[in-house]
């Protein structure tokens, strides 16, 4: 399942982080990692509010898209 399509308000952990060189090492730099929890807090107008390491971030769609969790 990819964030895009996780509950609010629900903690998962990072199954794998695909896509394009590019955003993967943006995501690595906010500590979204293969094994780290994340937290999907909201979505406002497409973006989507994360909680990473204590650390609240606001990605896009594609990057939601770009992050595998585990069931």
């Amino acid at each position: 399942m990819t964030l895009s399509k996780a509950e609010n308000g629900r903690t998962f952990n990072i199954k794998s982080v695909e896509g394009k060189e590019k955003v993967k090492k943006f995501l690595f730099t906010l500590g979204c990692y293969e094994g780290e929890e994340i937290t999907l807090i909201s979505r406002l107008a497409g973006n989507y509010v994360v909680n990473i390491k204590d650390s609240r971030y606001a990605i896009d769609e594609s990057m939601a898209k770009s992050i595998i969790l585990e069931a």
